[in-house]
Parts: structure tokens; sequence; C-alpha cells
């Protein structure tokens, strides 16, 4: 039987007074990828970004190797072996992509190498003196999952990384996030391209609302297809 690595239940968010979650209730074995589905607006980065501590008011409980972090902070919860990578992606323009990649602490043993990443993603070492903003969007965001490889999780939380992408650069993002399961990270990962995240996705949850609605294995989706286009509205 599979270790969950992380196990929220009844987890619950607000944005000052908008209630946002209403009792999300999932779990993330070790070494798979777990996908968060969903329209605009259903919760799944609020669920993201409570994971990782930066919504300040959430109550319930996310356990993550068995350590419940719903109260630490956001630094204590990244030091537990969790990284984020926003929808945004963050990078800095006023630096170029060396010192974005070498910018995160390493807050645990087991990083990648600099070597390693530049294996992942040699257009990173191709591009090392170019500034942030001479990046296309694919770069950066290879630049944005390559930085939180340094940091030693093992848990990677992945918004949206597709976003706004031209196929051929999704196809080789998504080759990526196979390479990193193969090395044994763990993964969840948000995305609005559902056909993106069933080729990757062990196991697909459906938020809509702010509650996880349904939950689907990877073998279920041939069979669920109507059901799962008309929760996503494609």
């Amino acid at each position: 039987m599979t270790e969950t690595l992380l196990d929220i239940k009844n987890l619950q968010a607000w944005y000052g007074e908008s209630h946002i979650l209403h009792g999300v209730n999932f779990e993330v074995p070790k070494g798979r990828i777990v996908t968060l589905l969903g329209r605009n607006g259903a919760g799944k980065t609020t669920t993201l970004r409570s994971i990782m501590g930066l919504v300040r008011k959430r109550t319930g409980s996310v356990a993550h190797d068995g350590t419940e972090t719903i109260r630490l902070s956001a630094n204590q919860i990244a030091r537990t072996g969790i990284a984020y990578c926003p929808e945004e992606r963050g990078i800095f323009s006023s630096l170029n992509v060396k010192e974005n990649l070498m910018l995160p602490p390493i807050i645990r043993d087991g990083g990648m190498s600099e070597e390693r990443i530049y294996e992942l993603f040699p257009i990173l070492k191709t591009r090392g003196s170019s500034q942030g903003t001479k990046l296309s969007g694919g770069e950066q965001q290879m630049l944005a999952i390559a930085r939180i490889l340094r940091s030693g999780a093992q848990l990677l939380l992945l918004d949206e990384p597709t976003e706004g992408l031209a196929p051929v650069i999704v196809q080789h993002i998504g080759e990526i996030i196979k390479r990193l399961k193969a090395e044994g990270f763990t993964i969840l990962l948000v995305e609005q391209n559902f056909r993106f995240a069933e080729k990757l996705g062990d196991v697909h949850y459906v938020v809509e609302h702010g509650e996880v609605i349904d939950r689907f294995e990877r073998e279920e989706i041939a069979s669920n297809r109507d059901k799962i286009t008309g929760y996503l509205g494609v």
C-alpha cells in the first residue's frame, strides 16, 4: 500500500471575510503525481497557497509526512520539505538566470546540484547571463521549476505550469515532470489544461466552489471522460 505523504482534511481558508475553501479533503501518495482540476475560481490555487502557509486565515489539518503543519509559518513549512512554484513564476527581472537560480536558500539535504539542473534544463545554462526580462514564457517556467529543485524539497506544488505556453513547450514541461517523478519526487499539480494533466496524473481530484467533489484514478479517466469534461466545461 502506497504511503501517504500529504494528507489534507477539512481545509478551510479565507481571504479577509471571503470564505474560499469549504472543507477540502484529499491525499497525495508518496512518489505519485496528483492533480487538482477545476474551473477558474474553484479554489485550486488557494488550496496550494493554504498548504504552503501563504493564506493567513486557514483551519483544518495539513499533515506532511506525518507532521501537522496547519499552525506553522510558510518558512517553517518549507523546511519540512515542501516547495511551491506559483503560477506567476516569480522571476526577478533585475537578476540574470544564474542569479535567479541560485537565490533561494537550500533548506534540506538532497537538493539538486547546479550541474544536474542544467542536465534537465540545458537552455538555462545557455541563457545563464540573460536577464529575467529577456526570457520567453517557457524559459521563465523552466527557471521557476529549476529554482525549487535546489531546495531539497521532495514534495513539489506546481501551479498552472503550462499557462500561456506554446504546445511544444507544454510537451517539454510534461516530460520534465515525468522525469522528476521517476527520480522520486512527489508532485501536486494544479492545471486548467486537462489534456496535459491526464497524461501525467496518477490520481485526479475535481475542485468546485472550494470543495473536492470527485476523484478519479488514472485508469478511470477513459470511462468518465464525459463526466470530467462536464465538470471542467471543456
